[in-house]
């Protein structure tokens, strides 16, 4: 999407602490990509490309792809996964699937096997060790999905080892709580799009706006046109940094982008360091 509607790549740089992380790890970089929407329209290649090589130049130990690659035709992930290869890391890139991944069981097998076959490990209700027993990266179902279900995947992991885990709905936060999640990984949001400065994202307003906005003109007014809630509950956790009880959240803006665009809310690549 032409950078009028997206904004310029914003590349947001953390460092979030993690309770017993071995000495060996101290120091590990992640990189995290989420909601590509490859489809022509809501991604230029020129910003995907800015996107790989923000990525790269930090020279990040994991790579991790939080879902949402396509919109609703899947084809395209063929192509998204030729530039995803380009993605360089330490061990390895991981991904999950988002919610317009598995519109159908050929979506969600096809991008599957896309991704895997250009090297990414794509975790379904699954553990992976890319850094070692020490910790873990457990990749859940969409959270839309019949098959998300923590309890048999969280339940695997001794409480007393941290783990980082990825979930493309922030929303799955909630569920998560009975467990130990040193960092979770989310997108789906975009940010919210459109952010009122000092206010926060539009649609954490978007009740009190809706009830004052005419009938005649809500048609007219971006999210007026469906619920939000509908798309995410918890938009206090569109975007950044927050604590959902004892566990840590971490979301992406994404790169993709809906109409009418973005406004303070640029696209987004996260380098992450673990201490």
């Amino acid at each position: 999407m032409h950078r009028l509607l997206s904004g310029k790549l914003s590349i947001e740089r953390l460092t979030v602490h993690i309770d017993g992380l071995p000495a060996s790890l101290q120091g590990t970089t992640l990189a995290q990509l989420s909601d590509l929407h490859f489809d022509g329209l809501r991604l230029s290649e020129a910003l995907l490309a800015e996107a790989i090589a923000a990525s790269n130049q930090a020279q990040p130990d994991l790579v991790m792809l939080t879902g949402d690659y396509v919109t609703d035709d899947p084809s395209p992930i063929h192509g998204l996964a030729q530039w995803l290869q380009k993605l360089q890391s330490r061990v390895g890139t991981f991904a999950v699937l988002g919610n317009h991944d598995i519109y159908s069981p050929r979506a969600k097998t096809e991008i599957t096997t896309a991704l895997m076959e250009s090297g990414i490990s794509v975790l379904w209700n699954q553990i992976a060790y890319p850094l070692g027993p020490e910790l873990p990266i457990v990749g859940l179902a969409d959270y839309w999905s019949k098959e998300f279900n923590p309890a048999p995947v969280m339940d695997n992991l001794d409480p007393a080892i941290p783990r980082i885990v990825l979930s493309h709905n922030p929303d799955s936060a909630v569920r998560l709580q009975p467990w130990r999640v040193d960092l979770q990984l989310s997108g789906h949001s975009h940010g919210g799009q459109i952010v009122i400065p000092g206010l926060g994202p539009f649609p954490t307003w978007y009740q009190t706006i809706r009830r004052y906005t005419p009938k005649g003109l809500r048609r007219w007014v971006p999210y007026m046109r469906e619920d939000c809630h509908k798309v995410m509950r918890h938009w206090e956790w569109a975007q950044g940094f927050h604590r959902v009880g004892s566990n840590q959240l971490y979301v992406n803006r994404g790169l993709g982008t809906y109409y009418p665009g973005r406004l303070f809310c640029p696209p987004e690549v996260t380098i992450i360091t673990l201490t």
